[in-house]
């Protein structure tokens, strides 16, 4: 199976024009959208839809870093894949590229997204059935290789 076929891959998603900033490029908050909106995909896959939430329990992400590696412009076509790297009781980390049409990486997006029970809210674990969809997951993914942006931290460099 070849790494794609095995990552999740979100519908095709376009740039919009009130997206763009003054540098006539998209603007960084909205590769965080469109991860966003990706990852609803995913999420509704793995039992996370708006019916989930209704229930009681949603997900709130703790942590998400974007490695910007090239320019997207109006009218672009864009999709997500994710990759589901650990996963426990009440927690998940993932790992996202955000991918031209043409073939070409955009961005990364790494994130640690807790399971949270609204009457709280508070963090909790969560139901078999999606644990069992997270394993399942978790199994497709296992052989692929770690992403290189993954596990990364911000700072500077000193020599």
């Amino acid at each position: 199976m070849s790494e794609q076929a095995a990552l999740f891959r979100s519908s095709e998603m376009k740039v919009r024009p009130e997206w763009i900033d003054f540098n006539g490029h998209l603007n960084m908050a909205y590769y965080n959208v469109l991860f966003d909106q990706g990852v609803d995909e995913a999420y509704a896959q793995l039992g996370f839809g708006p019916d989930y939430q209704r229930g009681g329990c949603t997900t709130y992400v703790a942590e998400f870093h974007v490695c910007y590696l090239r320019e997207l412009h109006e009218g672009d076509s864009v999709y997500t894949t994710f990759q589901l790297l650990d996963y426990d009781e009440k927690r998940f980390h993932c790992f996202q590229q955000l991918w031209h049409v043409d073939g070409w990486l955009a961005a990364t997006g790494e994130g640690l997204t807790l399971h949270v029970d609204q009457s709280g809210p508070r963090v909790a674990p969560m139901p078999e059935a999606i644990l069992a969809k997270l394993e399942q997951m978790h199994r497709a993914h296992a052989t692929l290789p770690k992403p290189e942006q993954a596990g990364r931290k911000i700072g500077i460099r000193r020599t």
